[in-house]
């Protein structure tokens, strides 16, 4: 039982760290703002983008990660 859990910590953790460097980063400035809305507006949704794809992949990654690690400390 402790073995489905390290392996499911090491996967999740995986995909944790290739959504994470996969997401691009976050303009800063005026000029990131305003396009930034402008593409948002115009854009694609972004629940169906690369980006949300890669967003939900990361949270839901972080949850499997936690529950994992908790149910793997009480097993201990």
């Amino acid at each position: 039982m402790t073995i489905f859990f390290y392996v499911l910590i090491v996967l999740a953790s995986l995909a944790l760290i290739a959504s994470i460097l996969l997401q691009s980063g976050k303009s800063a400035g005026l000029s990131g703002s305003i396009g930034g809305g402008a593409e948002s507006i115009w854009g694609r949704s972004k629940g169906r983008s690369f980006e949300g794809i890669l967003s939900k992949l990361t949270t839901i990654s972080a949850i499997v990660f936690v529950i994992s690690a908790l149910v793997l400390t009480a097993l201990q």
